[in-house]
């Protein structure tokens, strides 16, 4: 599945398919602990939220986060330029940029009746 920028606009499955491949870079990317290629998958806000809160640079902050392991895409909703891809273990929410689909929120836990709790997320 390598259609993150062109398939970011268009049909509904598209952009689904497009955030769910976007979701799996990153996590791939983390897995294999390619930070500096998880960090270019953050949002613009995300990754300047990481760096400012770790006060390191993106790759060494990314690397010191305790993300969860991840098992494979579950399912994946695009709303508009917003989406959230649940998988096995984790939750990430993107949104659709220029350059595609970026991570804005990473490491999303559910609470009962209040908002996710993300280890990564932008201010």
């Amino acid at each position: 599945m390598v259609i993150l920028g062109a398939a970011g606009c268009g049909a509904p499955a598209a952009r689904q398919d497009a955030a769910a491949a976007a979701g799996a870079a990153f996590e791939a990317a983390v897995a294999s602990r390619d930070h500096a290629r998880a960090c270019d998958l953050l949002a613009p806000q995300t990754r300047q939220q990481l760096e400012q809160d770790e006060h390191k640079a993106c790759p060494n902050a990314l690397a010191s986060q305790e993300l969860p392991t991840t098992r494979g895409v579950q399912k994946a909703e695009a709303y508009g330029r917003q989406a959230i891809v649940r998988m096995g273990g984790d939750t990430l929410f993107l949104s659709l940029f220029t350059a595609g689909w970026k991570v804005v929120a990473a490491g999303c836990t559910p609470r009962s009746d209040q908002p996710y709790d993300c280890t990564i997320k932008g201010a």
